[in-house]
């Protein structure tokens, strides 16, 4: 540990206070701070061990539940994600079929359940036909050449460019980007 006849201006990182300090490596500006920080250390470690361990349970609580064809209520919120309301709503409408074994030993088909909260898969749409990405210099404008073409300032060309996301190349001082898409937006203004 190197000591300094100069006094170094530190902050303390569990208080915030300034203080001066001979050491480099003095982090608290006393004891009782370097103590308060030791117990948030171990406290945190504390807590994301107890998260962890939480976070174990649950997943083998799921893959039992999963197992089992009848599950309760509370199971059916965690597994699905919806509220206790929604399961009651779709059991007294008749849509989701439960059993009940007594107070608070109601039980609902979990098939039923996965059935009707599965993710729907949607279609992509074919879209038009993709955009060249790697253009050769001679099939492109600098943004010069595109705001003397079509009359424009540098800036509306910019800001053409971005709001399109039209794919741009840099070459030296040069900005190219590609002819066809720039014909395309500005022929028609």
């Amino acid at each position: 540990m190197g000591f300094s006849q100069l006094k170094i201006p530190k902050i303390c990182e569990q208080c915030g206070k300034a203080f001066e300090e001979k050491t480099v490596v003095t982090r608290f500006c006393g004891s009782t701070c370097a103590n308060k920080s030791g117990k948030e250390k171990k406290r945190q470690a504390k807590e994301a061990e107890q998260k962890q361990k939480l976070l174990e349970e649950s997943a083998s609580r799921i893959a039992e539940m999963q197992t089992r064809p009848y599950i309760s209520i509370t199971e059916a919120t965690i597994m699905f994600g919806i509220s206790k309301d929604t399961i009651r709503r779709l059991i007294k409408s008749g849509k989701v079929p439960a059993v009940n074994f007594g107070e608070r030993l109601t039980r609902v088909s979990r098939k039923h359940l996965e059935e009707m909260f599965t993710a729907v898969e949607i279609s992509e749409e074919p879209k038009e036909k993709p955009m060249k990405l790697h253009y050769e210099i001679d099939e492109c404008y600098t943004v010069t050449e595109v705001s003397v073409k079509y009359g424009v300032s540098p800036s509306t060309v910019e800001n053409t460019i971005r709001r399109n996301s039209i794919p741009k190349r840099q070459v030296g001082n040069f900005v190219y980007v590609p002819k066809e898409p720039i014909d395309k937006i500005f022929a028609g203004k």
